[in-house]
């Protein structure tokens, strides 16, 4: 990883201190320099964010800490458990904001948990078939309320389960929201406190050219790449994504190639199939031509019905059939099994919670 810590912004809390940045602070108190490792310790790899619970610590510095404002900068709202033990929490701000992160059990063993968290209060890409983006762009999220989405999402988890794997799929772009999501990803996958591995966590963006080369540059590639494709001809990509009147397919695919890739890396390609949109077999051959010479994967996402939306997914044997076109011609593609849609958890559906629409089946 290329990027050093003092080229940073700033934290906006001090929860999103790095333990450099925690021991410059101790240090200034006139406290030795473990000190602030310890701070750190109890924030990021313990989940302890009430400085009296940090018994380690001396009275006097707990109480700095309670002056210095270390708290939780989140807190949950409400939790909602889907049949299939999908958990979304709904997240409030010390604003009276609200976003959504959904906790994933894996298939298969669900000891080991996907969390999907959020990067900002809706979004401004205005994808049709998305319900964070209908409302448009609240605000952004600061790095401290990305990370902290995670350390709520631990105290959730069962006795056995842990987060192996973190994806920034939820509210937002977070690429729209590049220095705060470079500070969380560097603090979650700090080897002193949650220490994900970066091959652990992925990043989606809707296609914003600029920050993908940054973020292959600023973190070596290693962090997960996914990009929301949805369509393979210009003029259908930019009906349903706006975002694709300034970054065109052309220069979007320029980029998949420049990001920096280890041997056995690919870029995850994301796929929502809509009924009737980008469902045919014409969509599947451009795709494939489209995507030659790029190493990917592929996820077809059946669209899940929104409330401000008629659009719909194919039937399962026509998603089946898509599945096989790209198949055939040697892509690998899978198809993501719809997870949470009861709570209304599942991919597009998270949706903003202020003045704006909210998602199908709340």
């Amino acid at each position: 990883m290329k990027l050093p810590a003092d080229t940073l912004t700033a934290p906006s809390h001090p929860i999103a201190r790095l333990p450099a940045e925690w021991l410059e602070r101790v240090a200034a108190w006139g406290e030795p320099a473990y000190r602030g490792k310890q701070i750190f310790d109890w924030i990021h790899r313990q989940g302890v964010l009430d400085p009296d619970q940090m018994s380690n610590l001396p009275k006097s510095l707990r109480q700095r800490l309670k002056d210095e404002g270390v708290g939780w900068p989140i807190d949950i709202v409400s939790a909602h458990e889907s049949a299939d033990r999908t958990k979304k929490l709904l997240i409030g701000t010390p604003d009276g904001e609200k976003v959504e992160t959904v906790l994933i059990p894996q298939l298969g063993d669900e000891r080991l948990v996907t969390q999907c968290i959020s990067s900002q209060v809706g979004c401004a890409m205005g994808c049709v078939f998305c319900a964070s983006g209908v409302a448009g762009l609240k605000r952004q999220m600061t790095d401290a309320e990305i990370v902290a989405q995670v350390l709520l999402g631990r105290r959730e988890l069962g006795p056995d389960q842990r987060i192996r794997n973190v994806v920034f799929m939820g509210m937002g772009e977070p690429l729209h929201n590049y220095d705060a999501v470079a500070r969380a990803l560097v603090l979650l996958t700090h080897p002193d406190g949650i220490d994900l591995s970066k091959r652990r966590v992925t990043v989606s963006t809707s296609g914003l050219v600029r920050q993908i080369d940054r973020l292959g540059e600023d973190f070596d590639g290693q962090v997960q790449l996914a990009i929301s494709l949805h369509a393979v001809r210009d003029e259908d990509r930019s009906t349903i994504m706006p975002v694709n009147r300034k970054h065109g397919l052309a220069e979007l695919t320029d980029a998949l190639r420049r990001y920096p890739l280890s041997k056995r890396q690919r870029i995850t390609i994301e796929y929502t199939l809509i009924q009737g949109v980008n469902d045919s077999v014409r969509d599947a051959k451009e795709m494939v031509e489209l995507l030659r010479g790029i190493p990917v994967k592929v996820n077809l996402i059946p669209m899940n019905p929104i409330s401000t939306s008629d659009l719909r997914a194919p039937d399962s044997s026509h998603v089946t059939r898509f599945q096989e076109h790209l198949t055939r011609r040697g892509l690998s593609v899978f198809i993501r099994k719809t997870r949470g849609d009861d709570v209304a958890a599942a991919c597009g559906q998270l949706a903003f919670h202020g003045d704006g629409p909210r998602s199908a089946n709340p």
